[in-house]
């Protein structure tokens, strides 16, 4: 009655910690990590296989377009090296440009030039410029300065232009 030793081990008693020493812990199941450090490992080699094979695909002249046309393959040694990324410290001058000079203000929330009141969206936009509530929102009851007369005329006059026919010769 021999009992193969492998077949009949336990699983370790406990929890233990990730492997990557992040604190949490981790299970045989996803490889002695945390289900964060594994999840990122898997999208890390994802991505691997991803890059060689459209490398591999842009080297062979292959299109994902057309599948039919026959190409020549060709071994390319291609290396590749992983860039680091440079740290560049940029350090403040005491020159102040004019651009950043300009601090914008917070957006306020919108009122009426009349009462005050708020208006947040609902505020009505007078062709003299300032925002009104929907008591002020005509002209005679704010005294809009804005002279609708002039205005109407002059878009009669552009929309309307005078025409004059030609003298006729009498015969």
């Amino acid at each position: 009655m021999e009992h193969d030793e492998a077949s009949c081990q336990a699983p370790p008693e406990g929890p233990f910690l990730c492997i990557n020493n992040c604190g949490f812990f981790g299970s045989a199941a996803t490889m002695n990590m945390c289900s964060k450090c594994h999840k990122d490992l898997m999208l890390k080699q994802d991505h691997a296989q991803l890059s060689a094979s459209t490398i591999g695909s842009i080297m062979n002249g292959s299109s994902t377009s057309n599948q039919n046309e026959p190409f020549v393959t060709a071994s390319v040694d291609v290396q590749v090296s992983l860039a680091e990324p440079k740290i560049i410290s940029v350090q403040a001058s005491p020159m102040v440009s004019e651009g950043s000079s300009e601090v914008k203000p917070k957006d306020r929330p919108r009122r009426c030039n009349s009462c005050n009141k708020r208006v947040g969206l609902m505020g009505f936009d007078c062709r003299c410029g300032n925002i009104f509530c929907a008591i002020h929102r005509y002209s005679d009851k704010h005294n809009c300065p804005f002279d609708y007369r002039t205005s109407a005329q002059d878009a009669i006059a552009k929309a309307n232009p005078i025409v004059k026919a030609e003298k006729l010769d009498k015969i």
